[in-house]
């Protein structure tokens, strides 16, 4: 795998397939299950579908206040001036 010369932007970078990594099953780092069926290192697909259910945001009408411009400095003299 190629990560390009040393100065370049991506060099260093690395994604871990597990196939790559170890012949060894890792498990799971939330439940401690296998992760034979899984690609990437991480929670498995049971875990994140608990995790989606656990936190989903539920979408809602957020009233926004209309905007007022506050008044930082006094008008300067000159504009106010009557003829």
């Amino acid at each position: 795998m190629s990560t390009g010369s040393p100065g370049s932007p991506g060099a260093g970078r690395r994604c871990a397939i597990l196939g790559d990594v170890t012949d060894d099953v890792l498990p799971c780092p939330r439940c401690g299950g296998d992760l034979a069926s899984e690609t990437y290192y991480g929670p498995c697909t049971a875990c994140r579908d608990a995790l989606r259910a656990a936190y989903a945001g539920e979408a809602r009408e957020v009233e926004v206040v209309a905007y007022e411009p506050k008044m930082n400095v006094t008008p300067n003299a000159v504009a106010l001036k009557d003829d």
